[in-house]
């Protein structure tokens, strides 16, 4: 499969088949191929934490949760997955990495980092996940943890202190398409996206010249 295949098929899998395993060998392919994202520094200060087994997952879906009762539709689909990886990134490697003589930014600052390039990694390192997750014949979910959920979740798999929960994937076969309402909004047209020169001055596509 090319890129552009692969990247026209991504999608959000919202149902997935309890009933067929994603084998190991397939999850440290594909984040092998994650750690060819790029890297602030090569600093490579993400991890993932692979949940498999069925009591690990089912802790998660249990200390991840904001509201009790009768699981919603979306949560009996997506926890069927075989295959949850926590995205975990670490800040500290990235101030570690950039006091180094070749950066030399000794103070440590947060203010230095305008834009967290630890989220930003790690979300890049996601993104090549899914498209990966395409290429393998799986399907993916990419969501988040409630925020007052973050340190429980951490918590439970021993997660140190200092690492960033950016989001989970979940993986597995898809069992029903479901499509999100949210994309009847449609995608913005090329020439609102596309700015040349200076913002707001926007030109046509090659296909719509």
């Amino acid at each position: 499969m090319d890129l552009i295949d692969a990247v026209s098929r991504r999608r959000m899998v919202r149902r997935f088949d309890p009933d067929r395993d994603v084998p190991a060998e397939t999850v440290a392919q594909l984040v092998a191929l994650a750690q060819r994202a790029p890297s602030a520094g090569h600093t490579q200060g993400w991890d993932v934490l692979a949940l498999s087994d069925p009591a690990d997952r089912a802790r998660f879906w249990e200390v991840s949760r904001e509201i009790d009762g009768e699981p919603s539709a979306w949560l009996r689909g997506v926890s069927a997955a075989p295959v949850l990886l926590i995205m975990l990134a670490d800040p500290t490697a990235y101030l570690d990495r950039y006091a180094e003589p070749d950066k030399g930014w000794t103070d440590r600052s947060l203010d230095r980092w305008p834009i967290p390039y630890w989220d930003t990694d790690t979300a890049m390192a996601a993104m090549i996940l899914l498209l990966g997750a395409v290429d393998a014949g799986l399907g993916a979910l990419f969501f988040g943890v409630p925020a007052a959920r973050h340190e429980a979740v951490k918590a439970a798999y021993a997660v140190p202190s200092g690492r960033r929960i950016v989001g989970v994937i979940a993986l597995g076969h898809e069992a029903q398409r479901v499509t999100s309402p949210s994309l009847r909004r449609g995608r913005r047209p090329l020439r609102e996206v596309l700015h040349h020169g200076r913002f707001g001055a926007s030109g046509a596509a090659p296909s719509e010249a």
